[in-house]
């Protein structure tokens, strides 16, 4: 989910994170909010709820330490949870049968910006597939409005798909940042030995987009039809799944990724880092000249267009 990245209808202790916040501060749609996030939780069979306890948050740091694959060198420390959880930031938990399998860290931003910054999610390996990321994601946002806050801020690796789709189509949040090479080197099982650059997203959360997202109206974008209606390829990738630069100048682009950039990472890393630069070649480019990323096509490709 975030680079660096589930109210559930069962236990009396989700509901009462869901409503711990005074409602008066509450955005408008922040009941609608904890229903889609109920649901969410419901189908992908956990539940989902705030961490407070230290055995639970010394549980997080050993999860995601196994999904980055970073005994030694953990994403986060007991000690940062700790102080999280302390000064009301986000930490939470999906659970199944009483495991944990999937969290999700986050903090807020300074006084002047209302958000909150998801800095890291994952989810075990043993329950992927089954969408428990979108469970937690939607716990995030309803938690989030219930506490007044408009906006969720995170980074994702832009060359790895199945985020790109999951962040601009399942939950409809857009980029508003290429950040290059933006926590430096992270050698883990994940990051390999790349540069690790990041898209910045922000998610809207009260936006009627995300409203119908959240609610499991998706808007996908076709590369094939956005081609037809005059969309130019402003970078393509070859039968070899090598990357090919093509034209700069449409209102509309499409910029290709690979299709499985971490299994490159392990078979062919000089690969990977020429997509690396390309993408972040194609992307920046078009952001200068006016482009946004409105969307992507599940089979690889951003999608950018002009904006006056």
């Amino acid at each position: 989910m975030t680079a660096h990245e589930q109210l559930s209808g069962t236990p009396a202790g989700n509901a009462a994170t869901a409503s711990s916040a005074s409602s008066a501060s509450s955005a408008p749609g922040a009941e609608r909010a904890v229903r889609d996030a109920d649901r969410a939780a419901q189908a992908a069979g956990v539940a989902v709820r705030r961490l407070t306890r230290l055995e639970e948050l010394d549980a997080v740091v050993g999860l995601l330490s196994e999904i980055w694959g970073r005994a030694g060198n953990p994403p986060v420390t007991l000690e940062l949870l700790r102080a999280f959880t302390k000064a009301g930031n986000y930490v939470s938990g999906a659970f199944e049968d009483g495991r944990l399998v999937g969290a999700c860290v986050g903090f807020f931003h300074a006084p002047d910006d209302d958000a909150l910054h998801s800095h890291i999610a994952g989810v075990s390996g043993l329950a992927a597939g089954r969408s428990i990321g979108f469970a937690l994601k939607l716990h995030q946002r309803a938690w989030a409005l219930r506490r007044g806050v408009s906006d969720i801020a995170w980074t994702f690796d832009p060359l790895v798909s199945r985020n790109a789709y999951f962040n601009l189509v399942k939950l409809a949040a857009r980029p508003v940042e290429y950040l290059p090479n933006f926590y430096g080197a992270m050698a883990d099982s994940i990051n390999g030995h790349d540069d690790t650059d990041r898209l910045l997203m922000r998610w809207r959360l009260d936006d009627a987009e995300v409203h119908r997202a959240c609610a499991g109206t998706h808007v996908n974008l076709d590369a094939a039809g956005e081609l037809a209606a005059g969309a130019v390829v402003a970078l393509d990738r070859t039968s070899g799944e090598r990357p090919r630069p093509g034209r700069l100048d449409g209102r509309t682009s499409l910029v290709a990724v690979p299709r499985d950039i971490e299994r490159m990472r392990v078979t062919d890393p000089g690969l990977a880092h020429e997509w690396r630069i390309t993408v972040r070649e194609a992307l920046m480019t078009l952001a200068d000249d006016g482009g946004r990323v409105v969307g992507f096509d599940r089979a690889g490709w951003y999608v950018v267009r002009r904006t006056p």
